[in-house]
């Protein structure tokens, strides 16, 4: 059967941002699906003890800066190290893309519209009008999408991504899940990659297969 791969994602991450255009070209390299599942990363941190940006020790912060520096140049993409609308709250973009999932379309063009917005435009991802272009540009119902995002089962869809994240073994974004084996960080891609080409049998914490 084709390979899936569960996609466990933030909106509001640079690494997430700087990753997507190669994972979505890897899984099509390889026939594989892609379970979009954008989660509430600051409560994935809080679960699993991650700490988000603010909290983390100056001497991490920096090095952060520095890294993501050498991944704009290795990845090719225009990325603002500070942009002006950073940090946000990213879960209405995030139930969209939940939406535009179970509307049976591929969500793959508004994601990477969204993070570019964030990263590359500086736009405020946190306005309804704002996501609602990027909707747009994707050419999809804005309307149905955006009242959708808004209700009670999409609200419980997104919220059940914690749990489902930590039972996956998730505790950063992005994270590709293939066979229950996670692979955290964008850079760990071409990892992800050599596994899909070799169809060896996905690695365990005890060390079996």
């Amino acid at each position: 059967m084709p390979p899936s791969i569960q996609y466990y994602f933030s909106l509001h991450s640079p690494w997430t941002y700087l990753g997507n255009g190669l994972f979505h070209e890897i899984a099509q390299w390889h026939g594989a699906s892609i379970d979009y599942r954008p989660m509430p990363l600051r409560a994935v941190f809080d679960e699993t003890g991650g700490l988000p940006l603010p909290k983390r020790h100056p001497v991490r912060q920096r090095y952060r800066l520095v890294e993501l520096q050498r991944w704009r140049e290795r990845r090719g993409l225009p990325l603002v190290l500070e942009p002006a609308h950073f940090p946000f709250d990213p879960s209405l973009a995030d139930r969209v893309t939940l939406a535009i999932v179970a509307a049976g379309h591929s969500p793959a063009g508004f994601i990477a519209d969204v993070m570019a917005g964030v990263w590359a435009r500086e736009e405020d991802m946190r306005s309804p009008e704002a996501i609602r272009a990027c909707i747009l540009r994707a050419d999809l119902d804005a309307d149905a999408l955006l009242a959708q995002a808004d209700g009670e089962p999409l609200r419980r869809r997104y919220d059940e991504t914690l749990p489902q994240a930590v039972e996956a073994g998730v505790f950063g974004a992005p994270s590709y899940v293939r066979d229950g084996e996670v692979f955290w960080g964008q850079d760990r891609l071409e990892l992800l990659d050599s596994a899909l080409a070799s169809g060896r049998a996905p690695y365990r914490p005890d060390g079996g297969a």
